[in-house]
């Protein structure tokens, strides 16, 4: 798949040994079968590969180039438009934008060409691609300019949540004071106003994600909502006594509990896809696992914990093969690569908008016209009716059917503008910007001193999970808390691949588009000081 990074060319480290696992009994009373792991994996070498982006000189972290311009906002100094050449992209000059004023914005978009007025369509096509510069990107994010402990933010916790471009913060502002009311429900201007902004979000995320439709869109909090509706909608309806459902090892909390809960309810088998040293899926041992009890098939795209990079389609396919049906996790796939659920052919795939520099509290469900048309609501209530009487009750089509009462409708309308940001950038120049950090990253991380990476598959995004002896997880991200730069400390939700490797948490810097090659820098010496420290 497009987001990815083939190991560095650097010489393996030193090998250590890895404490054993702590034998825990499964945490549900529902059978689990694992798979058999595989031996005799060899670290990957990561290859040499070309500087994709050849920026200006970067300054300091938290200091920009040219503090008065940005990215997508005119009445600035211009950008350059001329960028090197990229094999599968095209560059074109970028028409400036003005920030739009309440009288000229319609409802549909955020910022406008010179000119622009309300309802006007400008005539002059919009680059979708516009020259990458991180230091303009990065002051259209407001928060990158704060300073924690005197130092400037170094925001590596993306995993976690990620930071939020100035239009999805005025987007939100807009909305409330210009077109909030409750959607589908009456003949006044700001229902329509409200409605319109809605379902324009649910059009701009069917577009970005491939789907067929928009009415395959069904707006939830996150991903973890989404999960558990397929769980209590599809799974009850469809999971019997004796039936498999398939998870690999590598899962977020998020897609094993709601499975667990399933399996225990309807007494069905819970398998699990084991991984390998270097924390990649073994398709031969999944191979194994999928049989014509096989109902579902449920796997992350991209490892929360590892940043590993699973053979998707291959998953799928193989799911497909033995009359399954595939739930895709693609909460970290779909932040850093464009991910198509058309091509791919999943069944379902979640994501959720906090993750892709949108809103909180909003999310989403694709799932096929056909696969959704058949399940039955999973809660009841307003919003999700055709008809109702005091003897029983007619539901709406998907995805009305699946979104019962007044639901997160300013946030959504903040994802659709996160997600036009991200388009405007290009997801392919994302997926490689982001590449060339990890990798600058990898190398980095590898010069400090008793600091081992958890996840070393070839394929990885831009997830770096380690830890340093001498120190706690918890240390680590304290101490790197006192220099300004956030990460995460913890098992990430995520035990049951951790404790694969023998551990309860692990240090885990996750990276965007907005993060700088400087930043990386600082994070490497404060641990290699760190590490210097160890055992004073």
């Amino acid at each position: 798949m497009p987001v990815g990074m083939p190991a560095a060319d650097l010489p393996p480290p030193a090998p250590r040994s890895r404490p054993s696992s702590p034998s825990l009994p499964p945490p549900t009373s529902a059978p689990v079968v694992h798979g058999a792991t595989a031996a005799g994996f060899v670290p990957p070498m990561i290859p040499e590969v070309p500087t994709l982006m050849n920026l200006a000189p970067e300054p300091g972290p938290g200091t920009s180039a040219d503090p008065g311009a940005f990215y997508f906002l005119s009445g600035r100094p211009e950008l350059p438009t001329a960028v090197p050449s990229v094999p599968g992209f095209e560059h074109r000059s970028v028409p400036r934008l003005s920030p739009v004023s309440p009288e000229q914005f319609g409802g549909e978009r955020f910022y406008f060409l010179d000119g622009g007025g309300r309802n006007e369509v400008p005539d002059l096509p919009l680059d979708p691609h516009p020259a990458f510069d991180v230091h303009a990107v990065r002051r259209d994010f407001p928060i990158l300019s704060e300073r924690v402990n005197g130092r400037p933010l170094i925001w590596f916790d993306n995993g976690a949540t990620t930071q939020k471009p100035q239009s999805v913060i005025d987007r939100l502002a807009y909305f409330y004071a210009h077109e909030n009311s409750n959607i589908h429900r009456a003949a006044h201007e700001l229902a329509a106003r409200s409605t319109d902004a809605y379902e324009s979000a649910r059009d701009t995320v069917a577009r970005f994600i491939g789907a067929g439709s928009s009415d395959e869109i069904v707006f939830v909090r996150g991903s973890t909502e989404a999960i558990n509706l397929v769980a209590q909608s599809w799974g009850r309806a469809n999971i019997g006594a004796g039936d498999e459902i398939v998870i690999s090892h590598l899962e977020h909390h998020a897609n094993i509990v709601p499975w667990q809960q399933l399996a225990a309810e309807k007494d069905a088998v819970l398998r699990v896809i084991p991984v390998d040293e270097d924390g990649q899926i073994v398709l031969s041992e999944y191979q194994k696992l999928v049989n014509d009890r096989t109902k579902l098939v449920a796997v992350t795209q991209v490892s929360n914990a590892l940043g590993t990079i699973t053979p998707i389609r291959s998953v799928i396919e193989m799911a497909h093969a033995a009359g399954a049906l595939a739930l895709v996790d693609g909460a970290q796939s779909v932040p850093h690569a464009p991910v198509d659920v058309t091509e791919l052919d999943a069944d379902f795939l979640v994501f959720s908008g906090h993750k892709v520099f949108g809103p909180t509290g909003i999310g989403v469900l694709y799932g096929k016209s056909a696969v959704l048309e058949s399940m039955p609501p999973w809660q009841g209530g307003g919003n999700m009716i055709a008809d109702v009487t005091l003897e029983g009750a007619r539901f709406q089509d998907p995805p009305n059917r699946f979104e019962a009462g007044t639901g997160n409708i300013a946030d959504a309308v903040g994802l659709g503008a996160a997600l036009d940001y991200v388009q405007r950038i290009g997801m392919p120049t994302i997926a490689r910007y982001e590449h060339d950090l990890l990798i600058h990253a990898t190398r980095g991380l590898r010069t400090v001193p008793g600091l081992r990476i958890v996840g070393t598959a070839p394929d990885k995004a831009s997830v770096l999970s380690f830890v340093l002896d001498g120190y706690e997880p918890v240390e680590v991200g304290t101490a790197l808390n006192e220099e300004g730069i956030a990460v995460r400390a913890g098992h990430h939700c995520a035990q049951p691949i951790l404790r694969r490797y023998g551990l309860e948490g692990t240090v885990r810097a996750s990276l965007a588009f907005y993060n700088t090659r400087d930043e990386i820098d600082v994070l490497v010496a404060a641990l290699t000081r760190l590490a210097e420290n160890a055992g004073r």
